[in-house]
C-alpha cells in the first residue's frame, strides 16, 4: 500500500475519531466542566471539530465577527469548560441570588430579546447574531454555536452572562461591541500561577483563596473600562452591509462627565470619582452568606439599572423594588422654572417675584429637566425602544384639565406628541425601524436625550378658561418604562402591560389673582436655577437668552468663575469671540489656571490667529487632565496647523488610545501619516474615516420620515412649544431679564 494512502487512512481515522468524540461530548448531560474537555489538547480537538461545520462568513481568521470579542488563542472554547453559576454558588450564595435576578443572568433568554435576534437570523442569517451575542451570550459565541445547524448543546443559554464569563476576561479595549479577550475559565492557579482547568473542590479553593483570587480577579475588573467592552457598541459594515455607525456609547459619556473627573468641561464638578461600579455595584449588607464579602458587605451583583420589565416578567420582586428605588434616587431635578403670560416676558424663576394670573390668560410654562444623577445620557443605550418622557398636566380647582401632555393612550402607546428622551432610527424606506432592526438603520432622525450634567427645556402652553376655578395646579414629571408598547407587544407576541416609574416630579400652585413670592424647599438655590436654565438655553441654541441667564448667575455669585466661563461658551457658540474672551479673562482672574477657562480661551485664541498661545494653554490643560479627549483633539489640530506633524501625530494617537473611533483623529492622521511618509497607516486612517463619517445622503431618509409624522417633527427643533391650542399668531416669548 503506498505511503500516501496509508497517511490518508490514518488521518481520516484520527479525524473521524475526533469528530465522534466531539459529538459524544455535545450529547453528554454533565452539567459542570471536567478535565476531559479542558486540557489544551482537547481544546484543539474541539476547535477542529467546530471548524467542520462552522460558517466563516467574515473570514477564516475572524471567526467571531461582527463582534469584536475574541479568545486568548483564537480557538473556540468548549461550553463545558465554563463552570456554571450554580457551581459558584457553593461559596457565593448571595452573589448568585443577586445575579440570578439581574439583566446579566437573563441577557439571552428574555422572549423580547430572542424575538428580536430571530428577526436578524431570518433576514440575514444566524452568523450575523454574533454581533449581539458577543455581549448577550458570550458562551454561544466562543463555543461556535452561532452557525446554522450547530450541534452544540445550549443549556448555557439559561445563564446568559454567567460568573465564569466575566471572571475569565483577560483584556479589554475601548472599541466596545464586545471588545474583550476571553480565556478558558479557571477557578484556581497552581503554585506557578498556571491555570488549573476544570472543576476544583470547594475545600481546595477555600484552602487556597489567594490562588483562587489570582485566577478569577483582575484589577481592571474594578474599572469603567471593563464595562465599556460591552456598554459601548457600533454597527459595523459586516452587520449592515452599509457603513460603520455608532450605536451606544455609555463609556464615552461617562468619561466626558463630571463623574469621571477626566474632563475639565462639565458644567458642574463632583467631589470624587464615580465609576460604573460605584453606582451599579454598591456595597450592601449581606442577607445570606458569601465568601466574597468584606466586613459583612458585598459588591452588589444585581447591577441595578432600569430594567423593570425583566423583574415583572420573571416575578423578581426584590429586583423590582430595588430598581424602582434606583430610578427615583435623585436622578433628575424637575424645575417649573418660569411662566409667560400672553406672549410677554418670562416670569422667572418662579417663587422669587410676585405675579398675577387671570381667567383668559394664555400661559406658557417653562420646565427645566436637569440630568444631575447619571454619569451618562438619559435614556441610555437602546434609545429607539426604551421610553422615557415628560408628562405635564394643568388643572383648575374643580378638577377640569386645562392641558395634559404625555399621557398613556388606551392601547398602551405613549402620546405621540409627548416630549420624550429618545431618538428615531430610520431606514432607506423613510420609515422607522420600530422593532429594533438596527442592521437596517441609515440615519437618526433626531435625538432628544439629555447628556450627563446638562439640562433640557420643555415648554407647555395652555389657556385659563374664563370660568376657571382657582387655584390652578401645574405638575410636571419624568416617567420611564422599559420599552415602547409596540416593541413590547411584538416581543411578547401579545399585549403586555409594563410598569411606569415616575422618576421625579414637581408641582406648583398658581392662584387666580396675586401670587406673592413663595420659597419652595424643593427648589435649588436661585443661582443654580438660573444656571440650569442657561445650560438648557445653550443646548436649545438660544444664545442671547443663555448669556442673560449666566449673567444672572454671575450677579448672584460674583466669586463663581464658571459663571463667566459659561457666558464665554454661549458667546463663542454665538460667534461673538471678543465678548467670549472678555468673560474668560474674568474667569481666569477669579480662578487662575482654571482648566475649563483655559480650554475655551485656547479656542478663542486660535480663532484669532494666536496659535502659539492656544497650544500653550491646551498643554497646561492636559497636564491636569491627561485623558481629556477634547484637549488632545484641539492641541493636535493646532499643531497640525503649524505643520508640526510629529507632535500632531502624538496627540491624535493619544486621542485614539482614549477613543479609537474619534472621527477627527482618523481624518487628520490620514493626512499627517501621508506627510510623514507612512503610507500604509495613512491609507488605513483614510479608510476608517470614509467608513465612519456621516453619509451626506442619509438625511433624505430622515426628512421623508418627518414629512410623514408631523406629530414628532417639532421634536427636531431645539426651541418649540407643546400645546393643544389651535395654531395662531406666534408668541415666542421675551427672554428672562
Amino acid at each position: 500500500m503506498p505511503y500516501s494512502r496509508v497517511g490518508r487512512i490514518f488521518f481520516c481515522t484520527v479525524l473521524c475519531g475526533t469528530i465522534a468524540s466531539f459529538f459524544l461530548a455535545l450529547k453528554s448531560d454533565g452539567a459542570h466542566a471536567s478535565d476531559a474537555v479542558t486540557t489544551p489538547t482537547q481544546r484543539e480537538v474541539y476547535t477542529e471539530s467546530v471548524k467542520q461545520h462552522y460558517n466563516f462568513r467574515f473570514g477564516a481568521d475572524q471567526p467571531f465577527l461582527p463582534s469584536n470579542a475574541t479568545t486568548d488563542t483564537g480557538q473556540f472554547i468548549n461550553p463545558k469548560a465554563f463552570p456554571t453559576a450554580k457551581y459558584c454558588s457553593h461559596c457565593h450564595q448571595e452573589a448568585h441570588a443577586e445575579w440570578r435576578q439581574s439583566a446579566h443572568a437573563n441577557s439571552f433568554r428574555a422572549p423580547w430579546y430572542i424575538r428580536n435576534t430571530n428577526l436578524l437570523t431570518a433576514e440575514k442569517g444566524i452568523e450575523y447574531t454574533r454581533h449581539c451575542e458577543g455581549c448577550h451570550n458570550p458562551i454561544a459565541l466562543v463555543s461556535g454555536a452561532l452557525t446554522k445547524g450547530s450541534p452544540v448543546n445550549r443549556k448555557f443559554d439559561e445563564d446568559g452572562i454567567t460568573c465564569s464569563v466575566c471572571h475569565s476576561i483577560q483584556k479589554v479595549d475601548a472599541r466596545g461591541t464586545g471588545s474583550y479577550v476571553l480565556a478558558q475559565p479557571a477557578v484556581l492557579v497552581d503554585e506557578n500561577n498556571q491555570p488549573i482547568y476544570g472543576e476544583v473542590s470547594d475545600k481546595e479553593i477555600l484552602a487556597n483563596l489567594d490562588r483562587h483570587s489570582k485566577a478569577v480577579m483582575k484589577d481592571f475588573y474594578r474599572t469603567s473600562n471593563f464595562c465599556a467592552a460591552c456598554h459601548k457598541a457600533a454597527l459595523p459594515k459586516q452587520l449592515n452591509d452599509y457603513k460603520w455607525q455608532r450605536a451606544i456609547f455609555l463609556s464615552d459619556e461617562w468619561q466626558l462627565s463630571s463623574f469621571a473627573k477626566q474632563s475639565p468641561l462639565p458644567f458642574y464638578v463632583k467631589d470624587q470619582v464615580s465609576t460604573c461600579q460605584t453606582c451599579h455595584m454598591t456595597r450592601e449588607d449581606l442577607t445570606s452568606s458569601d465568601s466574597g464579602a468584606k466586613n459583612g458587605k458585598l459588591a452588589s451583583h444585581r447591577w441595578l439599572g432600569a430594567n423593570t420589565v425583566l423583574s415583572k416578567f420573571y416575578n423578581y420582586d426584590t429586583q423590582m423594588e430595588k430598581t424602582v428605588a434606583f430610578l427615583k434616587a435623585g436622578v433628575f431635578n424637575v424645575d417649573i422654572f418660569g411662566l409667560e403670560k400672553n406672549g410677554g416676558r418670562i416670569i422667572a424663576p418662579l417663587g422669587n417675584d410676585s405675579f398675577t394670573v387671570s381667567p383668559g390668560d394664555l400661559l406658557t410654562a417653562t420646565i427645566i429637566i436637569q440630568n444631575k444623577g447619571i454619569a451618562h445620557s438619559h435614556v441610555p443605550e437602546q434609545r429607539d425602544m426604551y421610553e422615557s418622557w415628560v408628562e405635564f398636566e394643568a388643572k383648575d380647582a374643580s378638577g377640569h384639565t386645562l392641558m395634559h401632555s404625555g399621557a398613556i393612550q388606551p392601547n398602551g402607546d405613549l402620546d405621540p406628541r409627548a416630549h420624550s428622551f429618545t431618538n428615531r432610527l430610520v431606514n432607506t424606506k423613510g420609515t422607522i425601524n420600530d422593532l429594533h432592526q438596527v442592521w437596517d438603520n441609515r440615519v437618526v432622525a433626531y435625538n432628544n436625550t439629555i447628556a450627563s450634567g446638562r439640562s433640557q427645556l420643555v415648554r407647555y402652553q395652555f389657556k385659563v378658561p374664563a370660568d376657571a376655578t382657582g387655584p390652578l395646579t401645574v405638575t410636571a414629571w419624568v416617567n420611564y418604562r422599559r420599552f415602547d408598547q409596540h416593541f413590547m407587544d411584538f416581543g411578547m407576541g401579545k399585549h403586555y402591560e409594563m410598569p411606569v416609574v415616575a422618576m421625579s416630579e414637581r408641582t406648583r400652585i398658581f392662584t387666580l389673582g396675586d401670587n406673592p413670592p413663595a420659597v419652595d424647599p424643593q427648589d435649588n438655590k436661585v443661582w443654580m436655577r438660573w444656571n440650569n436654565y442657561g445650560i438648557a438655553m445653550l443646548d436649545a441654541q438660544q444664545y442671547a437668552e443663555s448669556v442673560r441667564a449666566f449673567e444672572q448667575v454671575a450677579t448672584l455669585r460674583t466669586d463663581y468663575a464658571d459663571a463667566f466661563t459659561n457666558i464665554a461658551i454661549a458667546n463663542f457658540q454665538w460667534e461673538r469671540y471678543e465678548a467670549s474672551r472678555a468673560s474668560l479673562d474674568k474667569a481666569l482672574a477669579l480662578s487662575p489656571h482654571n482648566s475649563r477657562a483655559l480650554y475655551y480661551l485656547a479656542l478663542v485664541e486660535r480663532n484669532q490667529g494666536q496659535v502659539d498661545e492656544a497650544i500653550a494653554d491646551l498643554r497646561e490643560v492636559i497636564t491636569k487632565f491627561p485623558n481629556s479627549r477634547d484637549a488632545h483633539r484641539e492641541l493636535g489640530f493646532s499643531l497640525y496647523q503649524q505643520r508640526k506633524y510629529d507632535e500632531a501625530r502624538a496627540e491624535y494617537e493619544t486621542l485614539q488610545s482614549i477613543d479609537p473611533d474619534d472621527l477627527a483623529a482618523h481624518y487628520i492622521l490620514s493626512i499627517v501619516y501621508r506627510r510623514l511618509g507612512m503610507k500604509e497607516k495613512a491609507s488605513h486612517e483614510a479608510a476608517m474615516f470614509a467608513d465612519q463619517k456621516d453619509d451626506p445622503t442619509a438625511s433624505t431618509y430622515a426628512l421623508e420620515f418627518l414629512r410623514k409624522h408631523n406629530e414628532v417633527a417639532s421634536e427636531t427643533v431645539p426651541w418649540h412649544t407643546h400645546t393643544d391650542l389651535a395654531p395662531g399668531p406666534a408668541h415666542n416669548g421675551t427672554p428672562a431679564q
